[in-house]
C-alpha cells in the first residue's frame, strides 16, 4: 500500500516539478523561490519514507498528509507562475496590424504610371504589382476581361511593388518601363503575367522581339535609364506604404481596396457604382 502511494505521489511530484524547472526560471522571482522551497521539503519527506524513518503508521499519516499539503500548494504556485508567464506573454507580444479598411478612399496619383483605357474613364482600377508574384500572374487575366467589357468607363493603372523575396520583379518592373519607351508598355505587362515564373533579362529580350519590339534600343534603355526606373520603383513602393499595400496583388476600385478577382467580382461594384 504504502509502495503503490509512494509511486503514485512520485508520477505527480515528476510532473510538477518539470513545470517548477521550467517556471521558475522565467517567472517573478518570489514565486520561483517559494515554489523551489516546496519542492526541498517534499524531496525531504519522500526520502525520510522512502528510508523508514517516517515512524509507526500514524506517523506515516501524517508525513502523507502533510506532503499532500505540499504538494498542492506546489500545484497552485505552479499555476500563479503560469499565469505570470501568460501575462508577460501578452506584455511581450508584438503588436498586430488593424484589418483593412475596404470602406476608406485613398488617394492614388497617377504621376509616372502609363494607363489604359479612357483617361476620363468612371471608373479606376490599380493594381500594386509585384510581376514575379505567382497570384499577379492569375488575376491578370480578370483585369483583361474587365477592360474588355467595359472599354468606356474603366480605365487601368498599374503600380510596382516588388517584395524583396522576388529578385526578378523589380528588374520585370523595370522591362516594362523600357518596353514603354517604345508605346509597348502594357505587351510587355501581359506577356511578363501570362508565364511569370521563368523571368530573367534573357526572357525579357526574348518577350521583346515576341511584342515587335526594337530590340537593341529595348535592351540599350533598360540599362541606360536604370536611375530612372529605379526612382519610379521607389515612388511606387513609397505610396504603396502609404496607402497600406500589405501584399501583391493589391487592388484598388476607385481608391478603394476591392476583395474583386474575377470578372463577376468587378462587375458587381462597377454597375452599383454606374448606377449612382
Amino acid at each position: 500500500m504504502q509502495n503503490k502511494l509512494l509511486t503514485g505521489v512520485l508520477i505527480v511530484l515528476l510532473c510538477i516539478f518539470v513545470g517548477v524547472a521550467v517556471g521558475s526560471k522565467r517567472a517573478k522571482d518570489s514565486v520561483g523561490k517559494e515554489m523551489l522551497q516546496q519542492q526541498s521539503e517534499i524531496v525531504s519527506i519522500l526520502k525520510k519514507l522512502e528510508e523508514g524513518k517516517a515512524g509507526g503508521q500514524d506517523s506515516l499519516v501524517l508525513s502523507l498528509q502533510d506532503l499532500q499539503r505540499r504538494v498542492t500548494l506546489l500545484e497552485a504556485k505552479l499555476d500563479q507562475a503560469a499565469g505570470a508567464l501568460g501575462q508577460l506573454g501578452q506584455r511581450n507580444a508584438p503588436p498586430q496590424p488593424p484589418e483593412e479598411d475596404y470602406g476608406k478612399a485613398y488617394d492614388i496619383p497617377v504621376d509616372h504610371s502609363p494607363i489604359v483605357g479612357k483617361k476620363d474613364a468612371a471608373i479606376t482600377i490599380v493594381e500594386f504589382v509585384d510581376f514575379q508574384c505567382p497570384f499577379c500572374s492569375r488575376f491578370h487575366a480578370p483585369i483583361k476581361q474587365v477592360l474588355e467589357a467595359y472599354p468606356n468607363d474603366v480605365r487601368y493603372i498599374v503600380k510596382n511593388f516588388p517584395l524583396s523575396f522576388h529578385p526578378q520583379a523589380k528588374p520585370a518592373s523595370k522591362a516594362a518601363f523600357a518596353a514603354g519607351e517604345q508605346g509597348k508598355y502594357w505587351e510587355m505587362v501581359d506577356a511578363i503575367l501570362a508565364d511569370n515564373s521563368n523571368l530573367s533579362e534573357e526572357k525579357y529580350q526574348e518577350l521583346a522581339k515576341k511584342i515587335g519590339l526594337n530590340v537593341d534600343k529595348f535592351l540599350k534603355d533598360y540599362k541606360d535609364k536604370d536611375a530612372q526606373w529605379e526612382e519610379w520603383i521607389q515612388q511606387d513602393l513609397t505610396l504603396g506604404e502609404q496607402v497600406d499595400v500589405r501584399g501583391t496583388p493589391t487592388f484598388f476600385l476607385n481608391g478603394k481596396k476591392t476583395m474583386a478577382r474575377d470578372l463577376n467580382g468587378y462587375k458587381n461594384e462597377i454597375d452599383a457604382i454606374l448606377k449612382k
